[in-house]
């Protein structure tokens, strides 16, 4: 089955927007990974260098709140 990442990337932009607004960063930089799962997933990361792509870094923990706030803060900008 052949996929058309055209629709992916509209809706990535879509998001990236988004996220750019409710997160202060300089960029969102995106990477399509797909090495610990049968799939891959897109990754919209916000950068304000280089360094915060590093996939091995330790990963930010977050409470729920804190998660949930954010979440809601990025779907007030969709």
């Amino acid at each position: 089955m052949m996929i058309n990442i055209q629709k992916y990337l509209l809706v990535c932009k879509r998001i990236a927007s988004a996220l750019s607004k409710a997160i202060p960063c300089k960029r969102v930089g995106s990477a399509i990974v797909g090495l610990e799962v049968p799939h891959a997933h897109i990754h919209l990361i916000p950068l304000n260098k280089m360094s915060d792509m590093d996939f091995g870094k330790e990963k930010l923990i977050l409470s729920k709140k804190e998660f949930e706030e954010i979440v809601q803060s990025i779907k007030s900008y969709l």
